[in-house]
């Protein structure tokens, strides 16, 4: 029976991608005993040297995946040189794509983990907002991204829901004349508050489709006109302490909303950084 290869993954990222594709290919053989040696984070050409010097002793396969050129180029040209077995697990692919796209690819080692990373903020943000909805928990007011104050039904939760799915913290607390709002709102930054107002006529007729749906009594003080205005001027005085930025989203939609939150979020950031 033939020898089983040792086999020498190289990457300049961790070298995940060429193991899986590795041990689905040695499957079908029966390689499961196989000698296989990961180099990860390779970045130079002397590391290069360094691992087709010691491939070559033992006539091993490469295996890898270089999205730097320079550096995916000598180590095919070193492969060679020593007459190993090489395979370019990317490049085909990644050619393909170049040639379909019309674009160049980014050659940036570990992109898959960047993405990664974006996806756990994305479901940690979404998380935050379930864990500090509606004012549950106000501490969140002073660990969030974003901090949304309004009346009842002014889309605090739908708006915390979308920005969290674009990877922001958001924590809404409700502002009810009767309620003291919380200290936590007050030693926020305002420049992560955002005020949410709506017309009265608009809160109106949304507060009663909500009574009707409900089956609630529709005298409720909750949809009369003359508490809404009450509601409100509460709680624009409430902002007005504060300081923070108010939104009007009477004819805006939830996405709209986000989008003028999120420019001033981006904006201020970068104001900081210069």
């Amino acid at each position: 029976m033939p020898d089983i290869p040792v086999v020498y993954v190289i990457s300049d990222a961790l070298g995940e991608t060429a193991e899986l594709v590795y041990k689905a290919a040695a499957a079908q053989f029966d390689l499961s005993h196989s000698e296989f040696r990961r180099n990860s984070y390779v970045q130079t050409e002397a590391h290069i040297d360094e691992i087709i010097a010691e491939a070559a002793s033992v006539d091993a396969i490469l295996i890898y995946t270089m999205v730097v050129n320079p550096l995916r180029v000598y180590l095919d040209q070193k492969a060679r040189e020593k007459n190993l077995v090489a395979i370019d697990i990317l490049s085909p692919l990644i050619s393909a794509l170049s040639t379909k796209l019309g674009t160049a690819p980014q050659s940036v080692p570990n992109i898959t983990h960047r993405v990664d990373e974006q996806y756990f903020r994305k479901i940690e943000a979404v998380e935050f907002a379930v864990k500090y909805d509606d004012g549950k928990d106000p501490r969140g007011a002073l660990h969030a991204d974003v901090v949304l104050i309004g009346v009842s039904r002014t889309s605090k939760t739908p708006l915390s829901m979308y920005l969290a799915h674009k990877g922001v913290k958001t924590a809404n607390i409700p502002l009810v004349p009767e309620v003291t709002p919380p200290r936590e709102l007050f030693l926020a930054s305002p420049q992560k508050v955002f005020g949410l107002i709506l017309s009265p006529e608009k809160l109106n007729s949304i507060r009663s489709e909500r009574l009707k749906s409900m089956g609630m009594d529709m005298s409720s003080n909750y949809a009369k006109y003359n508490r809404i205005v009450e509601e409100l001027e509460y709680a624009e005085n409430i902002m007005k302490r504060i300081g923070c930025m108010v939104i009007d989203t009477t004819n805006k939609a939830v996405e709209e909303t986000a989008g003028i939150i999120l420019q001033t979020v981006f904006r201020r950031q970068e104001h900081k950084g210069l």
